[in-house]
């Protein structure tokens, strides 16, 4: 059996993205809510959202580590186009509102723009991979 060696990285760093983005929050942005004075509903939304983009690049870690092992690559090549589609609008999104709020976060969305690019380009590699013929 060939392994997908492109899903297999991608399916690593997006484990180590979800680890990272939650600790992250955990140390930094949502300590920030406890001592500013906003609502209690918007400190519960701006949380769960947060937390539900760190189980999302876990889930995709998850499933990119299973397909990697999968023998038919045709079964697999959808949902790795699914999860392209949604890094790109991700960043879409990420970079219209950095651009939006001024250029304090250009350079954060740099170092961000930079690792999704290479991820969504390993993924596109990685659909790119034929099946191996016995």
């Amino acid at each position: 059996m060939k392994i997908n060696v492109f899903y297999l990285i991608v399916g690593i760093l997006c484990v180590l993205f979800a680890f990272t983005h939650t600790l992250n929050g955990l140390d930094n942005s949502l300590r920030v809510l406890n001592t500013v004075e906003i609502d209690s509903g918007t400190r519960t939304v701006f949380t769960y959202v947060w937390h539900i983009i760190g189980i999302e690049n876990l889930v995709f870690g998850i499933a990119l580590i299973i397909m990697a092992f999968t023998k038919n690559r045709d079964n697999v090549k959808f949902t790795a186009w699914i999860i392209i589609a949604v890094l790109i609008l991700r960043l879409i999104i990420i970079s219209v509102f950095t651009f939006m709020n001024g250029e304090s976060g250009l350079i954060d969305l740099l170092v961000d723009s930079i690792a999704m690019v290479v991820v969504i380009v390993l993924l596109f590699f990685g659909t790119r991979m034929k099946n191996k013929t016995i």
